[in-house]
C-alpha cells in the first residue's frame, strides 16, 4: 500500500505519522503559537527530527463554530508558509488542510504534495477535479455541514453504516476522475457526539473494506479530554492510548500535534508485529 508524493513512493504498510502545523490564530489546541518564521521553522524541524513523514499545514481552523476565513485570507496565510518550509527543508512532504480548490491549487503550484480535505469535496465542487489535475494524494474526511454547523448535524440511524456508504460513493467518484491515491479519515469530532466518536472508533477495522489507507486524527480532541475530565493541554497521555488502539485497528497514518509520542506508539506497534 503506497502513495505517490511528488514522485516519491511512501510505503504505508508501516504506519506513518503526520505532524500538525496550524498557522491560524484560533486553533483549538495550538492556535497562534506559530506566528513568525523562526517559530514555524523550529516546529517543522522538531517534527522532522522526531520522525514525521508528513507536515500538515492548516490556515483555517475547523474546530466547531470556527470563525469564517475568506479564501483570499487563507491563501495569504498558507502559501508563504509552504514557500518558507520548502526553502529551508526542501524534501519535506507537505499536506495542506483545506476544503477550497483555489487554496489547493495555489499550494500545489508552490510545492505541496497532498491535500487534506475535511469535506471530501462537499464544500467546493471543483476540489476533486483540481486533485485529478495535479495527480496528488487526497485525504477525504467524513463530515456533515461545515465547521459552523456540523455540531447540529449529529442525527444518524446507523453512523458507521452511513459513513461506509459515504466513503464508498466518494472513493468511487474520485476513482472515476483518475485519482489514484486516496486516504480516508473518519473525522472524529466532526458532526459527531462524543458517544458517536467512540462508536466509530470501536469499529475502525471495518473501514479496511474500502481498500484505501486509513488516517486517524484524535490528537488532544474533546472526545479524549472530556471523557477524562481534563483539558486539551493535558490530553497527551489519552491521545497516546487512542493512537495505539488506532494502530491495532488498521490506521496507517496518525495525524498528531505530538510527533515524538506518536512515533513511539508506531515503533512499539511495529516491534509487536515484527
Amino acid at each position: 500500500m503506497t502513495i505517490n508524493c511528488k514522485g516519491l513512493l511512501i510505503e504505508l504498510s508501516t504506519p506513518k505519522v503526520m505532524g500538525v502545523l496550524n498557522v491560524t490564530p484560533n486553533s483549538f489546541f495550538d492556535g497562534g503559537k506559530y506566528k513568525n518564521e523562526s517559530d514555524i521553522l523550529s516546529q517543522v524541524e522538531k517534527m522532522r527530527i522526531e520522525g514525521a513523514s508528513f507536515i500538515d499545514i492548516g490556515a483555517y481552523s475547523s474546530k466547531p463554530n470556527a470563525e469564517f476565513v475568506s479564501e483570499k485570507e487563507e491563501i495569504s496565510r498558507v502559501v508563504p508558509v509552504v514557500d518558507l518550509v520548502l526553502k529551508h527543508f526542501p524534501d519535506t512532504i507537505l499536506s495542506i488542510d483545506t476544503f477550497r480548490s483555489e487554496v489547493a491549487r495555489a499550494t500545489l503550484e508552490n510545492g505541496a504534495a497532498l491535500i487534506n480535505d475535511i469535506s471530501a469535496g462537499n464544500l467546493d465542487t471543483k476540489m476533486l477535479e483540481t486533485i485529478a489535475k495535479y495527480n496528488v494524494p487526497y485525504i477525504m474526511m467524513h463530515m456533515r455541514g461545515n465547521p459552523q454547523t456540523m455540531q447540529t448535524l449529529t442525527d444518524y440511524h446507523d453512523i458507521v453504516k452511513e459513513m461506509m456508504f459515504y466513503f464508498s460513493e466518494k472513493v468511487a467518484f474520485a476513482r472515476s476522475l483518475g485519482i489514484n491515491d486516496i486516504i480516508v479519515d473518519p473525522g472524529f469530532g466532526f458532526a459527531k457526539t462524543t458517544a458517536q466518536n467512540f462508536d466509530v472508533f470501536s469499529k475502525l477495522e471495518l473501514f479496511s473494506s474500502l481498500n484505501v489507507p486509513l488516517l486517524v486524527g484524535v490528537s488532544r480532541k474533546s472526545m479524549i479530554y472530556k471523557t477524562l475530565n481534563t483539558t486539551a493541554q493535558d490530553a497527551l497521555n489519552g491521545t497516546t492510548v487512542m493512537n495505539t488502539l488506532a494502530l491495532t485497528k488498521g490506521a496507517k497514518i496518525l495525524r498528531v500535534h505530538d510527533v515524538k509520542e506518536a512515533m513511539e506508539c508506531v515503533t512499539l506497534y511495529n516491534k509487536l508485529n515484527s
